[in-house]
């Protein structure tokens, strides 16, 4: 399991080599006395030829090495669990979502934050819904980002089947694909720059809080906004005769948000609002066991190892081989 130690058995060994040369017979005086003087004055005790040290030193470092390798021949099976967060997500279709006041426009921004949100999501399950006049599901809730992601860029105010900016239905939509996942994180966040439905937009939200949903709103746009495009062509007109301005009514969507027990953003502050998600899916409280699924460990048997470190580190006690 951690082949590394391997490498550091040549190492032992040419140690254990090093120290028995330095400790041979004879090794002290060699160097100042003949050969045939020093077996004179050698005492019979230091005669008797005994087993030295060195190999048994050797056997328990690579005993020792092995065992810190993490030896295993034997897996162990355990259920696999997943994140409990389940985020749903909203995308605002609306015609002034084609407006300029950012760059490239309203929709494109927002596509680029939904990109960062599913990056962020990791383990959770996610769920896109649109709305213009009415909500579409894009997708239920899944674990497949990468097919969320692909279907991004087809995502334009004029693929709906007809205008308008009616937020309420599309958040209890949003509402009834989290319920149905069963998750215990369910966050909704809204990509929007208005809409047109505040009082049934704003109970919605209070329905939504009752459930234990969070409702995040991601604000699209500027409060100088740009000129609304109308159905025929043109700019939408006041009696006056003077382009209306699509404005981000900010005070308006951060009234949503705190009814909605969750928070506002603007979109320059997406990273805020990531780190606070990441936060609460990165808990594992509440993880959720996947039916059938189980993941495979191998057992680290190297601790078996240890008795035998014992018993052969104690015959290295011996006082005359220290």
């Amino acid at each position: 399991m951690r082949p590394l130690w391997l490498l550091a058995l040549p190492v032992l060994w040419g140690l254990v080599y090093w120290l028995a040369r330095r400790r041979r017979e004879d090794s002290a005086w060699s160097g100042f006395i003949d050969p045939e003087l020093l077996a004179t004055l050698r005492l019979d005790e230091d005669r008797i030829i005994g087993i030295r040290p060195w190999p048994l030193l050797a056997l328990v470092w690579s005993i020792a090495a092995i065992a810190l390798a993490g030896p295993s021949w034997e897996r162990d099976q355990a259920p696999a669990f997943r994140a409990s967060a389940a985020w749903v997500f909203v995308l605002d279709l609306s015609p002034s979502m084609t407006l300029t006041d950012v760059a490239p426009d309203r929709v494109t921004r927002a596509r680029y934050a939904l990109d960062d949100l599913l990056n962020a999501a990791h383990d959770a399950r996610v769920g896109l819904v649109v709305f213009s006049d009415e909500p579409y599901t894009v997708t239920p809730l899944t674990q497949d980002i990468a097919t969320v992601k692909a279907l991004l860029p087809p995502l334009k105010p004029d693929i709906m089947p007809s205008p308008g900016d009616n937020l309420a239905p599309a958040l209890k939509q949003a509402a009834k694909l989290l319920q149905r996942g069963g998750a215990k994180d369910q966050q909704i966040v809204v990509l929007t720059d208005g809409f047109d439905d505040p009082a049934a937009a704003l109970s919605a939200a209070a329905g939504i809080r009752a459930k234990h949903i969070s409702l995040s709103i991601v604000g699209v746009g500027t409060t100088g906004g740009a000129p609304q495009p109308s159905a025929g062509g043109g700019f939408v007109q006041d009696k006056r005769g003077r382009a209306i301005l699509a404005r981000l009514d900010r005070s308006r969507l951060q009234q949503l948000a705190e009814t909605g027990g969750g928070r506002y953003v603007d979109i320059a502050q997406l990273p805020a609002l990531l780190a606070s998600m990441e936060s609460t899916s990165d808990t594992p409280n509440g993880a959720q066991a996947v039916q059938g699924v189980q993941v495979a460990q191998w057992r680290d048997a190297g601790i078996w190892l240890l008795p035998v470190l014992l018993i052969l580190g104690a015959f290295l006690a011996r006082r005359d081989w220290l």
